[in-house]
């Protein structure tokens, strides 16, 4: 089983797919996980997606669609993903369809979790991972980000009927529940 988990930073794309790891028994690949990784090792990568995240902006569509393609080809997605933070922008999604296509595959569930945004802010602020760009300031830029490039992803999908909106208020469990009726 192929997923997308969607949703704004602080909607619980993480919590959600650890679960969801674990349930099916599928891999869980987060673009956010793989350039953390980066950062902290200091790799050339690590070194360029931090300054990039640091001003609060994306990373570009190229670098994140390359990563993420070569990270699928391995074994251990074979029988299926989790994708929690890929595609950001109708640009990446576009690639990944291409990249699907490709490899005779397709996506089985596109779920996105809705959270208002007052919410989310609470969250980030309060979630303490310590990132650079965990302000206030800095999460209403990533989250107007977010509304002007990544929400078209979901429009994107919606035009192919793959979209299931998902209520991300509640307890890890209540959405968890959500998640798997959507999912059957």
């Amino acid at each position: 089983m192929n997923i997308i988990l969607f949703g704004p930073p602080g909607a619980g794309k993480g919590t959600q797919a650890k679960l969801l790891q674990d349930e099916f028994n599928i891999p869980h690949l987060s673009t956010g996980n793989i350039f953390r990784s980066a950062i902290k090792n200091e790799t050339p990568l690590g070194v360029k997606v931090k300054s990039i995240l640091d001003n609060g902006e994306l990373v570009p569509d190229e670098t994140v669609v390359e990563l993420v393609a070569d990270e699928l080809k391995k074994e251990k997605y074979k029988d299926g993903y989790i994708l929690d933070g890929f595609p950001r922008t109708v640009a990446q999604a576009e690639a990944f369809d291409s990249f699907l296509e490709e490899n005779n595959d397709s996506l089985d569930a596109f779920i996105y979790l809705s959270v208002p945004e007052e919410e989310l802010v609470k969250r980030i602020l309060s979630r303490g991972e310590g990132r650079s760009d965990d302000t206030k300031e800095k999460v209403k830029t990533r989250l107007e980000v977010y509304r002007n490039e990544t929400k078209p992803v979901m429009d994107f999908y919606a035009d192919q009927n793959k979209v299931q909106e998902i209520d991300g208020l509640g307890s890890i469990e209540e959405i968890f529940g959500r998640i798997k009726s959507a999912l059957k």
